[in-house]
């Protein structure tokens, strides 16, 4: 009933930037808290950044400061703008959205979108 499709993930050099988007389709009737996860190999996922429907944000420690997340309420899209990328950060990243279908609230995942750090 609902998709989350992420892109602009690939491959950059250590110091560059990307873009990520997930935009949330289906039927939808709200959605509320719209995150990004990431997981490295051999690692667990983790928190990289939320936005609730009113533009509060939460971060990482180690994001604050280098990545910034966004979203338009219109498209029901999350942003991530990610600068000075490190190696470290390579993971596949993956959206989350709290979405209501009717009233009642779900958890909904994208695909993920690989992001490596390397020169």
């Amino acid at each position: 009933q609902v998709q989350l499709v992420e892109s602009g993930g690939g491959l950059v050099q250590p110091g560059g930037s990307l873009r990520l988007s997930c935009a949330a389709s289906g039927s939808i009737f709200r959605v509320y808290t719209m995150g990004w996860y990431r997981q490295a190999p051999g690692k667990e996922r983790e928190l990289v950044a939320q936005i609730t429907n009113s533009g509060s944000t939460n971060y990482a420690d180690s994001m604050k400061g280098r990545f910034t997340i966004s979203r338009d309420n219109a498209k029901n899209t999350v942003y991530l703008q990610m600068n000075s990328l490190k190696p470290e950060d390579t993971a596949v990243y993956y959206c989350n959205a709290e979405v209501a279908v009717t009233t009642k609230k779900a958890l909904y995942w994208g695909q993920g979108t690989q992001v490596t750090v390397s020169s």
